[in-house]
């Protein structure tokens, strides 16, 4: 499929891209290389192909999410900038 300089203009018009005539004539043949490999996908027998999100099956890879003993609050807070009645105390967000 051959795009016309006007809709290649029209493109980048929608992207609001600014294009110079050279960039508008180079963009016309890259995006009709593009649309003509889309055409030859579209030949491809995809009848019995299931559809899928992924070409590879996902797994989990993460471990099991267990209880665990915390560290010692003395050993927390031996590294809090500040702290407030055996807590860390950070900065309000809005805070002058």
């Amino acid at each position: 499929m051959r795009l016309s300089r006007e809709q290649v203009e029209h493109i980048a018009l929608l992207a609001r891209v600014g294009m110079t005539p050279e960039e508008v004539e180079r963009y016309q043949e890259q995006l009709s290389n593009i649309l003509e490999n889309f055409q030859v996908l579209q030949q491809v027998n995809t009848q019995n192909v299931p559809p899928t999100s992924h070409s590879i099956a996902m797994e989990n890879v993460m471990r099991e999410d267990t209880a665990s003993p915390s560290l010692p609050r003395e050993d927390v807070l031996a590294n809090a900038p500040r702290e407030e009645e055996a807590l860390l105390r950070v900065r309000a967000v809005l805070e002058e």
